[in-house]
């Protein structure tokens, strides 16, 4: 053979778009350390929301959230290192404000923020160091990490409220004789309760997360990723509300032990897949998105001038890194400070004399005992009338608010997890003394009915907000004031002698102004 025909076995050099350029290496070395340090700072707060991702069932399904968070880099990732990574310091005014966040949350002791702020310092970290132009080719991931909070049980009332205004409406137009009062619905099989397991807030949270997942990747026209949205609120909430009147009207037939069992093996199982294939297959023929369509246009975000002028704003690679640390230490000492704060507390609280009322003992048909777990001083009595009434008083001091220690926290107040009571709806709205309280209907066996109404004092504050005493607190952390928070319940249940709401009004009538009568109780002023 000739020497020009002969062929050399050599190894062909790999194509320069598989290849990780010297720029890309540097900037992912430098995310990488960024994000250990973000990881580092808010440790316990990663590790709560692995807990609770693996823990509670409403959030099982973020699990599968930093899956589909790599596997959409990775989609973008061939048109992605196309772009040139380079750090840009208006993403440490990014950074600061995930850190704030944060800070917010760990001074008041609300761990919604504290996470939220957590993940937010991971996607700001982004624009930070690998700049504006990667950024707007990975702007739906960084959305998508929202998803990792577990957030949604602030809905879980609204939604058992929604659901048994549709499960009693389909009750009566299946026939069924039934009354409803709140979250319970009595029918001639039983008593039935919305609960909060009920309520179908994980079903439609993860419906959400799916809805906006399948809306950008099947979806080009904006018009038609709303209606995908829509369609994941709209139809767990109707398919939720069947659900329960499917419970309901099998228990009319085959008994209520049957008809529970049942609609836990088909809720935990079968219903959520059902439905999402339902979603799915009514959704499809809208598909616009091409298959293989490349999921960013590399050549339209380099073309962007808009982005030419954010990207004069560079910074050098150590400099960037050196922000992350000084932002992540401020965050973390001002914390540190603010958790220190402690209110001086006074060596005993008393229930006072209240004219036309006398102490006697407590002992309520059912037990109800309200929880402030990490109060300083606690205090549960009751007072009674000559005409009979009796009202329950609780009262709770704390020193502080933070973590384990939270007024309005989790759990704690006049609804005691685990115990024979359950949320039954608001309660009735009261006078002008009363404007500021929270009222809520508990339902205790099932048969005893008692009215709460719940009060936050904190320096001039007096309500029943949760978001209003978080403010408060806040702001004196931040200012590193030291002022006690105390909490107050009236409680009290229906009597021949009057009604709960009467016995409630006619006691706040008596102690005068509330404000008054707590610090006088709290011995703070």
């Amino acid at each position: 053979m000739p020497p020009d025909m002969t062929l050399t076995a050599t190894a062909l050099p790999p194509e320069p778009a598989a290849m990780l350029t010297p720029a890309w290496r540097a900037a992912l070395i430098r995310l990488g350390i960024a994000w250990a340090l973000i990881f580092a700072a808010a440790a316990p707060d990663w590790l709560a929301m692995v807990r609770q991702w693996w823990t509670i069932s409403t959030y099982n399904h973020i699990i599968l959230v930093p899956l589909i968070l790599g596997w959409l880099v990775w989609q973008r990732w061939p048109e992605l290192r196309r772009l040139e990574p380079r750090c840009w310091w208006p993403g440490l005014v990014l950074l600061a404000g995930g850190a704030f966040l944060w800070l917010l949350g760990a001074i008041s002791g609300l761990d919604l923020a504290q996470q939220a702020g957590a993940v937010a310092m991971l996607g700001a970290s982004v624009p930070l160091l690998l700049g504006v132009r990667v950024t707007a080719g990975l702007t739906f991931p960084l959305a998508y990490l929202v998803f990792l909070v577990p957030l949604g049980e602030e809905l879980v009332k609204v939604l058992q409220m929604v659901t048994a205004d549709i499960t009693i409406a389909l009750t009566h137009l299946s026939g069924i004789p039934a009354k409803i009062d709140g979250v319970f619905i009595d029918t001639p099989a039983g008593l039935f309760e919305v609960a909060e397991a009920c309520s179908g807030v994980k079903f439609l949270i993860a419906m959400v997360a799916f809805g906006v997942l399948a809306g950008n990747v099947c979806f080009l026209s904006w018009r038609r990723r709303f209606a995908m949205l829509a369609a994941c609120i709209v139809v767990p909430i109707l398919a939720n509300g069947v659900r329960a009147w499917g419970t309901i009207y099998a228990a009319q037939i085959f008994g209520v032990e049957v008809a529970a069992g049942f609609d836990h093996i088909v809720y935990g199982w079968i219903f959520f897949a059902v439905v999402l294939v339902l979603v799915i297959a009514l959704a499809w023929r809208f598909f616009d998105r091409p298959l293989n369509a490349p999921m960013i246009d590399p050549e339209a975000i380099a073309r962007d001038h808009r982005l030419d002028r954010l990207e004069r704003f560079s910074l050098g690679n150590v400099a960037a890194l050196a922000g992350v640390v000084l932002i992540l230490l401020a965050a973390r000492g001002w914390a540190f400070c603010a958790d220190t704060i402690s209110a001086p507390m006074p060596a005993r609280i008393d229930l006072p004399q209240v004219p036309g009322w006398t102490r006697m003992d407590y002992a309520p048909r059912i037990w109800w005992e309200p929880r402030a777990q990490g109060a300083a001083h606690r205090l549960l009595g009751r007072y009674r009338n000559a005409q009979g009434r009796k009202v329950d008083v609780f009262v709770a001091l704390y020193a502080s608010q933070g973590e384990g220690r939270e007024a309005g926290g989790f759990g704690q107040g006049a609804l005691i997890p685990a115990s024979p009571w359950s949320w039954q709806s608001d309660g009735p709205a009261f006078g002008p003394a009363f404007s500021e309280g929270r009222s809520e209907r508990l339902l205790g066996n099932g048969r005893v009915e008692r009215i709460a109404v719940t009060w936050y004092r904190s320096g001039d504050l007096m309500s029943g907000s949760n978001l209003r005493l978080k403010l408060a607190v806040i702001a004196d952390h931040l200012l590193f004031r030291a002022r006690p928070t105390a909490t107050l319940i009236l409680s009290a249940e229906d009597t021949s002698s009057g009604t709960a709401a009467q016995t409630i009004t006619a006691f706040a009538a008596a102690t005068g102004p509330l404000e008054s009568w707590v610090d006088r109780v709290t011995h703070v002023r």
